[in-house]
């Protein structure tokens, strides 16, 4: 297949990349080039430097390549810079993804599979885990604008007939991002002890979330190429408090810590874990790591193992 991922040198998506090529599919990447080095991308993957708010840009790319899948993994992911600059995140994940699904039409894409957030949409679930049935109520602007593109996607599904696969993923964790002391909480923590650092923790550390890695994300975009269209979650439906997960990190690393303690922060959710029965059903999606193997894997590579 000719597939177009669009944020293809960013940590997902560089990984995601990887994966089709294994399966010998013909990619192209776009990126901007805003936080990441096209030095990571592999030569053998077609490569373009494009903006996806720039839609004159944007055009000549899907010109060019004609994608018959479309992998839409650009978008702005920072929680906290979407609090304090929510225009900014609108801006990319619903402007930009509009251009990205209308020219997805335009140039008569078969497929769009689109990367969503199931950390952050759901808000604090009244149930859990998290069904994809369950009301959306993000406490970020994240959440709300990643929600909003996964619903302008709907429209373009309901109106041109476009075919849809929406991923709600979990806390993503693992190799291959661009800075380690960057990105999800675990890369942030291994970051801080190695340098000898104590990592902080906002609030009691109570608070617990769904880890999945990397790799399994990958499984998860290789078997929506084909699969049935539908939303799904992509985590592990296993929940990890933040002082447990100090604990096995610093086990992992054979360094004891104490964290620091800090006021615990109004935006950020407190406990969520996802409901996987669907993508397992439907997608045939079964996580494969561990978290414990899963961060052993992710020291080894910042390791340089």
């Amino acid at each position: 297949m000719r597939i177009l991922v669009t944020g293809g040198t960013g940590f997902i998506g560089l990984n995601v990349v990887e994966g089709y090529l294994k399966d010998n599919h013909e990619v192209a990447v776009i990126s901007n080039l805003s936080y990441e080095k096209r030095e990571n991308l592999s030569k053998k993957a077609k490569f373009y430097k494009a903006d996806i708010r720039n839609r004159e840009a944007l055009e000549k790319v899907f010109k060019d390549f004609k994608p018959e899948i479309v992998n839409h993994h650009a978008g702005h992911t920072g929680v906290k810079e979407s609090v304090e600059n929510p225009v900014y995140d609108a801006e990319i994940n619903i402007i930009g993804s509009i251009n990205v699904f209308e020219l997805a039409v335009k140039y008569e894409a078969r497929r769009i599979i689109f990367p969503s957030t199931g950390g952050g949409i759901y808000g604090e679930a009244a149930k859990l885990p998290a069904s994809e049935d369950l009301p959306v109520e993000p406490l970020s602007p994240y959440g709300v604008s990643k929600y909003c593109a996964e619903n302008y996607l709907n429209y373009f599904k309901r109106l041109y007939g476009i075919e849809k696969v929406i991923l709600r993923y979990a806390n993503v964790y693992g190799p291959r991002r661009g800075s380690l002391c960057e990105g999800s909480v675990i890369e942030i923590f291994i970051c801080k002890i190695l340098k000898r650092e104590k990592p902080t923790i906002f609030g009691d550390g109570t608070q617990s979330y769904d880890f999945i890695f990397v790799e399994d994300v990958v499984r998860a975009n290789i078997l929506a190429l084909n699969g049935k269209e539908g939303i799904y979650n992509i985590g592990t439906g296993r929940e990890t408090s933040l002082n447990l997960l100090i604990e096995i990190i610093s086990k992992a690393l054979g360094i004891k810590v104490k964290p620091k303690r800090d006021l615990s922060r109004e935006w950020e959710v407190k406990r969520i874990i996802l409901d996987v029965k669907r993508a397992r059903e439907e997608l045939g999606f079964i996580p494969q790591f561990s978290l414990e193997e899963g961060i052993r894997r992710t020291i080894e590579w910042y390791r340089g193992g």
